[in-house]
């Protein structure tokens, strides 16, 4: 059954170089691709006859230039809490390279030394599910990709562990919402949509 209460729409900001090449990319704010801007166009055709109470952005560029080029870039309203993981030490490497030196390393379970851990990135996520659960209108959201996975995990009530779970490219789109129209039932809608097609009201 389809649920009334309002949705929440997720959008991991277009490709970056540092994204292309797997490099953590936290509070290093790096400029979009020129495919990444392509990719942001797009999503405003995917995006065509929907209308949302607010749409949020995390303040680093890449966010913010996804959501001007989908459309949304007029009263956009930019939240630090929207930003991504705080990499630390590790800003810039790839999981490989980090694995050297800590083997089996994981963000979601070991967070980053001199950056942020679990339990900063989960206090973050949960002030926001909060705020979005007194939503009385659509929510979209333009963040980043480890962050939004943590988001999601914390939507659905589980350890920030389990968004270790949950891939998510480049410019693709997920929706939160509830099960059985319950605000006390929060569920995933859709989880990593890059296809060209509407999404539809």
């Amino acid at each position: 059954m389809a649920s009334a209460l309002p949705r929440i729409f997720l959008v991991r900001h277009g490709e970056t170089e540092w994204a292309r090449d797997g490099r953590h990319t936290g509070i290093s704010d790096i400029p979009l691709t020129a495919a990444g801007e392509a990719a942001a166009r797009g999503l405003a055709a995917r995006f065509t006859g929907m209308r949302f109470g607010a749409a949020w952005s995390s303040p680093r560029q890449r966010a913010v230039r996804t959501a001007e080029l989908a459309g949304f870039g007029t009263g956009l309203h930019l939240d630090a809490d929207l930003q991504e993981w705080n990499y630390g030490r590790f800003e810039g490497l790839k999981t490989a390279e980090i694995r050297t030196q800590w083997p089996d390393w994981m963000i979601f379970r070991d967070g980053a030394p001199g950056g942020e851990s679990p339990a900063d990135v989960t206090a973050r996520a949960d002030r926001l599910v909060e705020r979005l659960r007194a939503a009385t209108a659509d929510v979209l959201i333009f963040s980043h990709g480890h962050f939004l996975r943590a988001l999601a995990a914390r939507w659905l009530e589980l350890p920030l562990i389990a968004g270790a779970h949950f891939l998510l490219a480049p410019a693709a789109i997920s929706i939160l919402g509830y099960e059985h129209g319950n605000r006390n039932e929060p569920a995933l809608v859709r989880w990593n949509d890059h296809a060209a097609a509407a999404i539809g009201a």
